[in-house]
């Protein structure tokens, strides 16, 4: 089965990049969040563009979906690349508190130079960016301790740009994901449909999940990716054997024991699992 280029840019990005351009001249701060599970395929090309010299906090998001040395890994990273990562999971809220702090901080440095030049405090205006579905709608509401903006775990839930006051000191501007107009680089953005990070009208789920089968073997040699062989015998009763030598065999011997056949289903329920941690904590990638 071979791979067709997965391409996804619907008419509300291309408007909210459009809005998202108007609105810079108004930001202090960028919020960027991305996938703790593929923090460098959902790097936005674009970000030294946007952010113009403003000041850049790196949050990233669903740390509670790699093990512990693959954070550790990737944090190290960062701070070789002279970057401080933020580390959250949003839905429950660990880490956040850390993130709000560190943008007070930064509002914090912004008015001590509105004073220097005579001119009166005011809140941080922080912009939230990030690919579809990374969680920033959820962090916004973690931060303000309400359901203020709309949030679900699929792309494209947030379609307008928004304002969002958090007490006196910060101001959060909640934007739509932004991906690049044409994403060139597919191994990434096969990660992309792997964490559902961009909307399913891009792919076919089968591809990708043969395509994720044949990632799997690899994973096992990095144990900090968190993926441990034997877990396909466990969770779905089929091994990769002699039998079932590759990830269209295991597809199709997956799905007459369990969906009667259907190779579209199993391939979605196997997709399913690996996003609701049903196959454990897996790092996509590592530095």
């Amino acid at each position: 089965m071979s791979s067709p280029v997965i391409q996804w840019y619907p008419g509300h990005i291309a408007k909210a990049e459009q809005q998202l351009s108007k609105n810079l001249q108004k930001v202090d701060l960028v919020i960027e969040v991305r996938d703790a599970r593929i923090p460098m395929a959902t790097g936005h090309p674009s970000l030294e563009r946007w952010l113009q010299g403003k000041q850049h906090l790196l949050v990233i998001n669903r740390r509670d979906m790699i093990s512990t040395e693959a954070r550790q890994s990737w944090d190290a990273w960062f701070r070789q690349q002279g970057q401080t990562p933020w580390w959250c999971d949003a839905k429950a809220g660990t880490g956040v508190k850390q993130v709000q702090q560190a943008a007070i901080r930064a509002g914090e440095q912004l008015n001590q130079r509105r004073h220097s030049r005579g001119m009166r405090p005011r809140p941080v205006r922080a912009l939230t960016l990030g690919f579809p579905n990374v969680g920033k709608s959820a962090l916004i509401n973690r931060l303000v301790r309400q359901k203020v903006v709309a949030s679900a775990r699929r792309a494209g839930v947030t379609r307008t740009l928004r304002w969002v006051r958090l007490g006196q000191a910060l101001d959060l501007l909640d934007a739509p994901g932004v991906l690049p107009p044409r994403l060139d680089d597919q191994q990434a953005a096969l990660r992309l449909a792997l964490c559902d990070d961009i909307g399913q009208a891009a792919y076919d789920v089968e591809v990708v999940a043969i395509a994720f089968l044949n990632m799997l073997a690899p994973l096992t040699e990095q144990s900090a990716t968190g993926w441990k062989e034997g877990l396909l015998k466990e969770r779905y009763g089929i091994a990769m054997t002699a039998d079932v030598a590759d990830a269209s065999d295991w597809l199709v011997a997956a799905a007459e024991r369990h969906t009667s056949g259907d190779t579209s289903r199993i391939a979605q329920r196997l997709l399913d699992d690996f996003r609701k941690l049903l196959l454990g904590p897996i790092a996509l990638e590592l530095p």
